[in-house]
């Protein structure tokens, strides 16, 4: 789902701030961004079971496809007031990394690698071949 979150325009620069319960619909325990992205290169590419993420391209675009299984969706993120809310048992990968790209992710959880299904066929059982 993608969430818009309030943008605060001033003629110094535009203002943009995500809160955890306010547009961001969980208390956020992580933030890691992604940047550098060499040209056609994917990130991403895994599901989680518990973590619930909240995607920004604060700068430039990229491409968010998310499967849950039985339906596939692919998001551009290309506005900065603008994020795409990642739930749990969603396949998710980023791809058409533009030039200067940077992600931010906002996540529910501390990184656990339990947490992660980082194989697409775990993902499918995981999910219970909902397809």
């Amino acid at each position: 789902m993608l969430i818009e979150l309030d943008k605060i325009i001033d003629p110094r620069g535009n203002l943009t701030v995500a809160q955890g319960h306010d547009k961001v619909p969980f208390d956020i325990r992580r933030a890691y961004w992604v940047y550098d992205v060499p040209g056609g290169e994917s990130r991403g590419g895994h599901a989680h079971k518990q973590c619930r993420e909240f995607i920004v391209a604060v700068s430039g675009s990229f491409s968010v496809t998310l499967d849950n299984g039985h339906e596939r969706r692919t998001y551009l993120l290309n506005r900065p007031w603008q994020g795409l809310l990642v739930g749990t048992g969603v396949w998710r990968t980023l791809d058409d990394f533009s030039s200067g790209a940077v992600c931010v992710v906002l996540a529910s959880d501390d990184y656990d690698e339990a947490d992660y299904i980082r194989s697409y066929d775990d993902f499918i059982s995981y999910t219970g071949d909902k397809r």
